[in-house]
């Protein structure tokens, strides 16, 4: 049974990779298609899943080794690199689970997203985070979580920026793009310092080994992943970007913000449980951390008037108290917490839409006397602690204006130079000039023997210096004044268009593509 583990990822893998080359090639395109684009990612998730239970059954019944090694991706002296993945205990359950509630959302996106105009684009991004998040909870090392952990956040950027004509989602979707990259880098720092002191990236070796640890080393271990699982699931300071991301529709809110992605971070902190046991410090990073997000939430969500950032807040306080059980040494507690939350919060989300005809008569249940006289927590919580603009001001305004010093020099001085302006190579030629004064060579008088040379090998070193002087003096030195400098320019302007063009998004992502290919 544990070789079904392999198909569970791969299946909606296969779809996206399936619904990305119909719509390529136009097989799959508008309300014609919508059928076939959904009969193919519903009935690979829901193989996956069928799958997932029959492997959590064998578990069950001790059926499962514990792990199942495909095959090696790299090695590289002490470093090895295994494709491996675990059949056993929480990451099985995990797996079982998170496919059961994809059935459910991909399911309600069928008909939520009908006769919408990007029906199957959608369904290719939620096919591919699919695999990247199942991918994740079954991976036995580090880097192929990690695999899983960065597609699942390119999936989440591209359905928040899904609407991509509205400026407010592309923004969004950017801000929480780059908010999450910080805690990948945390992830990297990880996996590196796994590898220097544990001597694996494995985790079922980096925890049998964590014993063996020094209490510096498993913290320093413990603090990096502790930084990638709070941006993750949007613990302090970066709960901000849960409520931006509600910009993309409500089937990925429910499967990314409320049931499955979001708590991706506590799963990683779960799963490292023996190393958190080795470093107190971080232990208790986790639970103030989780401690101070789940009161922070629970203020800024009591003046919230629209329900997405209820919900959003309500999440991030959650998450926050899974944190909390997570440093306090309840971690059979928080497991429980992460499956019941993930079906509840799921749930909500996908009735948010008919939620106003759902509580139609229920009146709001009012605050205490003692929360609804503090005034100043009331404007402190409508502008959510001011939390985006201390961002504003201590990262992105700085960070703004270097870019901008960078493009002026960029535009005003090294365009020049590449359009090759008169005073610059007027400059050049001076400078020249002033060289060969100082070398004596005197180029320009025929009667200098500087160049003179003997014998075959001679007369052609003395011919090609004679070309090159003869390019030198016709087109840089004599002409400033004459077509040298137009075409000079000219060029220069042709190689400011094609750095302009290839450093287009697309162009980019291509570069990036072609390089992982290499790599792989």
């Amino acid at each position: 049974m544990d070789a079904l583990v392999v198909l569970i990822p791969l299946l909606p893998f296969i779809a996206a990779a399936l619904i990305g080359i119909g719509q390529l090639s136009g097989a799959l395109r508008g309300e014609a298609s919508e059928s076939t684009t959904a009969i193919i990612a519903i009935w690979a998730i829901s193989m996956s899943c069928l799958l997932a239970l029959v492997l959590l059954g064998a578990d069950l019944l001790n059926k499962n080794t514990g792990q199942w090694n495909v095959g090696q991706w790299l090695s590289s002296d002490t470093l090895s690199i295994p494709v491996n993945f675990i059949t056993t205990g929480f990451n099985v359950r995990l797996a079982a689970l998170f496919s059961i509630l994809l059935v459910i959302v991909m399911r309600f996106s069928i008909n939520y997203m009908h006769r919408e105009t990007d029906f199957h684009r959608f369904f290719f991004i939620l096919s591919l985070f699919a695999s990247s998040m199942l991918l994740l909870v079954l991976s036995g090392n580090a880097v192929s979580t990690f695999f899983g952990w960065e597609i699942a956040g390119l999936c989440s950027y591209l359905l928040i920026a899904f609407a991509f004509q509205r400026p407010t989602a592309t923004i969004n979707a950017t801000r929480v793009f780059v908010t999450n990259r910080i805690g990948d880098t945390g992830f990297i720092l990880g996996i590196a310092l796994s590898y220097t002191w544990a001597g694996s990236i494995n985790w079922n070796d980096l925890n049998a080994v964590s014993a063996q640890l020094s209490r510096g080393e498993a913290t320093g271990i413990a603090l990096c992943f502790a930084l990638a699982a709070f941006a993750k699931s949007a613990q302090l300071p970066f709960t901000p970007w849960l409520a931006r991301a509600m910009e993309g529709p409500t089937p990925s809110s429910a499967v990314f913000y409320g049931a499955i992605m979001i708590h991706a971070g506590v799963y990683l902190v779960c799963v490292l449980q023996p190393v958190f046991e080795q470093a107190p410090f971080a232990m208790t990073v986790l639970a103030g951390v989780g401690g101070i997000t789940a009161v922070y939430s629970f203020i800024v969500g009591l003046t919230q008037t629209d329900v997405k950032s209820s919900l959003v807040f309500a999440t991030s306080g959650q998450l926050g108290l899974m944190f909390l059980a997570c440093g306090l040494g309840f971690w059979q507690l928080a497991s429980w917490h992460l499956c019941a939350h993930a079906v509840v919060r799921c749930y909500l989300f996908l009735t948010a839409p008919s939620l106003m005809h759902t509580v139609q008569g229920n009146p709001v249940k009012p605050v205490t006397p003692l929360i609804a006289g503090l005034r100043w927590a009331y404007i402190a919580s409508l502008q959510r602690f001011w939390l985006d603009q201390i961002t504003d001001w201590t990262l992105v305004r700085p960070l703004r204006r270097l870019a901008h010093d960078l493009s002026y020099f960029d535009d005003h001085i090294l365009d020049h130079i590449m359009g090759m302006p008169a005073p610059a190579i007027r400059t050049l030629s001076s400078l020249a000039q002033r060289e060969e004064k100082i070398l004596g060579a005197r180029l320009d008088n025929d009667a200098d023997q500087f160049a003179r040379g003997s014998g075959l090998a001679g007369k052609l070193t003395e011919w090609f210096a004679a070309i090159m002087h003869g390019f030198e003096d016709r087109f840089v030195l004599r002409g400033i004044n004459k077509d040298a400098i137009m075409h000079g320019r000219k060029l220069g302007h042709a190689a400011n268009k094609f750095e302009q063009l290839i450093l287009r998004p697309r162009y980019l992502v291509l570069f990036v593509l072609i390089t992982l290919l290499i790599a792989f």
